[in-house]
């Protein structure tokens, strides 16, 4: 406990000064400066711990714990701006869903499949089941968390079914290969795991995989099927 408290003390100390010089100039009152006359070596003593009146934090550490504060909120600076869904006002349950599910479909922790019913610019009745993951990193997707696109099964995605023109596609993605042909139904399997995704609303979905039903006021059906690849 106490070497937690220390450290967290130490954390404060490089977050609050910018640079060392700063943080032993901290450390030294008017009446060192007095005695010694020399601010540089009021420095030294309060760096070799004779003087000062807080921790004794050598150079090497305190940049040590810059870099590594520094690099922590660059990385998430980074994450928020990879993350179409941050900011957005979001209503519809279905946009909520992939907002929730975004970093982790990103990061590689989750490989999720979304299953699409709804009509087309044309009007047709399509429906196919989409990979999240690889979209999200061949895609942007905020017009989508913004409202301006809607989100629709393509011919190139996992599956993909036209009803009134009878056209039906399927492909493997970047994370799942399809099993079409099979007394089960439509099968994926995952590329990282090996691990079969079975999406008969009837069956179970797998191992490590589940399924989520959503209503949605933009869509006629929607379905998440979330497989988590890598435990965190």
């Amino acid at each position: 406990m106490e070497e937690d408290n220390a450290a967290v003390a130490l954390d404060n100390i490089v977050t609050e000064f910018h640079t060392y010089e700063d943080f032993l100039d901290s450390q030294i009152t008017s009446l060192d400066l007095y005695y010694l006359e020399d601010e540089e070596l009021a420095r030294q003593l309060v760096e070799l711990g004779y003087r000062g009146s807080g921790e004794v934090l050598k150079r090497e550490e305190f940049e040590t714990r810059k870099a590594a504060a520094e690099a922590s909120r660059l990385s998430k600076r980074s994450q928020q701006k990879t993350l179409a869904s941050v900011g957005k006002e979001l209503k519809d349950n279905f946009l909520k869903a992939l907002a929730e599910r975004e970093e982790a479909n990103r990061s590689g922790k989750m490989t999720s499949i979304i299953f699409i019913r709804d009509r087309n610019a044309l009007g047709q009745e399509i429906s196919g089941y989409i990979d999240y993951s690889h979209r999200l990193k061949t895609e942007d997707f905020h017009p989508y968390f913004n409202g301006k696109k809607r989100l629709l099964p393509r011919a190139t995605d996992l599956s993909f079914y036209n009803w009134e023109t009878q056209v039906s596609t399927s492909n493997v993605s970047a994370n799942y290969q399809v099993i079409a042909e099979n007394s089960s139904g439509l099968l994926f399997k995952n590329k990282t795991d090996r691990k079969i995704l079975n999406v008969d609303p009837k069956a179970s979905p797998g191992d490590n995989s589940s399924r989520t039903p959503l209503q949605s006021e933009l869509y006629s059906q929607v379905v998440i099927y979330d497989h988590i690849t890598r435990r965190t």
